[in-house]
Formats: structure tokens, C-alpha cells, sequence
């Protein structure tokens, strides 16, 4: 029997905003790019961080999570956020969300673990150019100097009266990820493009 099913192609939750975010980068000069990078595998882990399970999974992974609050460990494609004392956030291509799930799972054994996948819950948004820690800081009350918040640093923080998980990513050049609800995607991306005005003109 044929397969009648339905296939709705994925629809990111700024898709719609795509061609506002690639026009401001135009016309801005180079000083800032925005963008969206949709459906990142995003997977949630708890587990003790003195347990056998901390040891097992960040080698499972490719890397040692992080031990330090809110930094970041990179290693290929994978990144490990820390959340919390004993949550991570770990961040891959898109659809990686089983194989991820299955690795730590397995990394884990009998160790009790969280492991969720929050793929769905959030999209991401690139902040990157000469101006982006302007940018930010309009709606930040973080200190963004590269001194405080360097590569390799990330925060649950508000921006623009919206809660993001704000990360800097490995090279300067690189920019920064914005981890936003998808619910309130639309309105952080409202906000970002009229702060830009100002470099976009």
C-alpha cells in the first residue's frame, strides 16, 4: 500500500523573518549580521556532577562538561553550556536530537540522568559584527566586555526583556548565539532590528 501520509516541511519559528534579518545585515555596513540558525539540536542533561555519570558522558560526548558557571566547552560539533550545578545544555547540528539522547543515555548506565530534548522549545539567534556587543547592551544588563564575557562564557540573562541563555561563542569574529523561546522569538527579533536601526540606518 502507498504511503499517503502528509509531509509538512519544518517551519522555523523566525522564517518569516528571514529576509528583515538579511536585509539589516545589508545595510548596515558590515558592522552587524543577524540571523536566525534554526533547529539546533538542543538536549537538556541533569545528573550529579560527582557521579560516575559526569565522568561517563562528557567522554561519550567528546568532551568534559563544563565544572565553572556559565562557560562553555566546544569540541567539534557539539557544545556543552552550563546551566546550573548540575544542568548543561548541550547543543548540536540539526537533527542530532537521538543519537545525542542515546549516547549520554548509554554514557550514563544505571547513573540516574535527566536527559531532554528541548530542540522544539528554542531557536537561536546570531548576533555577530564589530557592533554586536553595542547591539546587545542595549537591552542587557550584563557586562559584555570582552574582559567579563569573553569566548567561552555564556549567561541565562534577559535581553530585551526577553530570557535568553546569551552565549560568546569561540572566536570573537564568531559572534554570539541567542537562545530564545520560540514563543517569544518574534518579539526579540521586533526588538533587535529596531536597536540596529541605529548602524542600519
Amino acid at each position: 500500500m502507498a504511503d499517503t501520509a502528509v509531509t509538512t516541511p519544518l517551519r522555523s519559528p523566525l522564517s518569516r523573518a528571514a529576509d528583515r534579518l538579511a536585509a539589516a545585515t545589508r545595510t548596515c555596513g558590515g558592522t552587524i549580521r543577524l540571523a536566525e540558525l534554526p533547529f539546533l539540536t538542543q538536549i537538556n542533561v541533569r545528573l550529579d556532577p560527582k557521579g560516575a555519570a559526569a565522568d561517563a558522558v562528557g567522554p561519550a560526548l567528546g568532551l568534559t562538561l563544563p565544572a565553572e558557571p556559565d562557560t562553555v566547552v566546544r569540541a567539534g560539533e557539539l557544545t556543552a553550556l552550563w546551566l546550573g550545578p548540575d544542568e548543561w545544555l548541550v547543543v548540536g547540528p540539526p537533527g542530532g536530537q537521538k543519537d545525542l539522547e542515546s549516547r549520554i543515555r548509554a554514557a550514563a548506565g544505571d547513573e540516574p540522568v535527566s536527559v531532554i530534548d528541548v530542540s522544539a522549545q528554542r531557536t537561536t539567534l546570531l548576533v555577530a559584527g564589530p557592533r554586536a556587543r553595542d547591539l546587545l547592551a542595549h537591552g542587557c544588563s550584563l557586562d559584555l566586555h570582552p574582559r567579563v564575557f569573553g569566548p567561552g562564557r555564556c549567561a541565562q540573562t534577559n535581553l530585551g526583556r526577553t530570557q535568553v541563555v546569551l552565549v560568546a561563542r569561540d572566536d570573537p569574529r564568531a559572534g554570539f548565539w541567542v537562545l530564545v523561546r520560540s514563543s517569544f522569538a518574534g518579539h526579540l527579533t521586533d526588538w533587535l532590528l529596531d536597536a540596529a536601526v541605529e548602524w542600519t540606518g
